[in-house]
């Protein structure tokens, strides 16, 4: 456990949400092979419960229910809480980038919520400062573009990094890659080398946290504001379903652990002494009616 940022180091293997899909990748191959007749009739890949059946699938109300187990090489996986990044990690984080393209990338994944490949796909044109938002391309829409915001120090730190390009003569044009190596022959940046920048800062300030962790920290953000609805949340963070949204309504375990403490330490009234003991007025007119 990181003791800056309270999350786990990767463990040695593969992790249990890595077996899963990769045996369901496996399984839907042989389902697909099996249904068009040029595979075996029989799939090898053991089904997700040992009754032969889904563990989600609907249950017929007329039938008992049974519950159901694990199959063969299936994994029990954690339930993970949505983390956010420390506030003093994200200074440090700011503070150790040496250069003004990587402080824009570092603004732009914080305000945007913007996944890598989402963040690597733009274009010159996707960025509008004007507008106070960026085009990305969101997953599963088929390379339909959707709009972000991000806020004014993002766009401020784009701006000194596409005129340090500028100075060294790399000018791309608009529908060309908005980002790129800082290396001769310029090359657009690519996501092992998104990686490895912010690997060197996890060395640098002793921490583990990801791109992705930003996206996480923006919507967790954007729920504690009241004057933010939890509507708006989902079409920044562009969520499919609102359930997905509402996942990160879950109290963090330091905000628990914290309030806790609070209630531990908080002083307690002192006892009042007692007059005496004597019926309500009003309780008493109630039972006897009005004298």
């Amino acid at each position: 456990m990181n003791a800056r940022t309270g999350k786990a180091h990767l463990r040695v293997g593969y992790a249990p949400a890595t077996i899963d899909h990769a045996l369901s990748v496996l399984a839907a191959f042989y389902e697909f092979h099996r249904a068009s007749g040029s595979g075996p009739m029989v799939s090898p890949v053991p089904p997700q419960s040992r009754t032969g059946g889904r563990p989600d699938a609907h249950h017929n109300p007329m039938e008992p229910f049974r519950l159901h187990r694990r199959g063969a090489y299936r994994q029990k996986q954690p339930d993970r809480l949505p983390r956010a990044v420390p506030d003093d990690v994200i200074d440090d984080v700011f503070a150790s980038l040496g250069c003004h393209r990587d402080r824009a990338l570092a603004g732009m994944f914080l305000s945007s919520g913007a996944r890598a490949a989402e963040m690597l796909g733009m274009t010159v044109a996707d960025a509008h400062p004007g507008d106070g938002r960026i085009w990305v391309r969101t997953k599963g829409l088929g390379g339909i573009k959707q709009a972000c915001p991000a806020s004014p120090e993002a766009f401020g730190w784009l701006a000194l990094y596409l005129g340090e390009m500028a100075d060294e003569g790399l000018r791309p044009g608009p529908d060309e890659p908005l980002w790129w190596t800082r290396r001769r022959p310029w090359r657009p940046l690519t996501y092992t080398a998104l990686r490895a920048l912010l690997n060197r800062v996890n060395d640098r300030i002793g921490t583990n946290i990801s791109w992705h962790e930003l996206r996480h920290t923006l919507c967790l953000r954007l729920i504690a504001d009241p004057q933010v609805s939890l509507v708006d949340v989902q079409q920044v963070m562009r969520h499919r379903w609102i359930t997905t949204t509402g996942g990160y309504l879950r109290p963090q375990p330091d905000e628990v652990i914290a309030k806790v403490h609070e209630h531990y330490t908080r002083p307690k009234p002192a006892p009042q002494p007692l007059d005496g003991w004597d019926y309500d007025p009003q309780d008493l007119a109630d039972v006897f009616g009005d004298a």
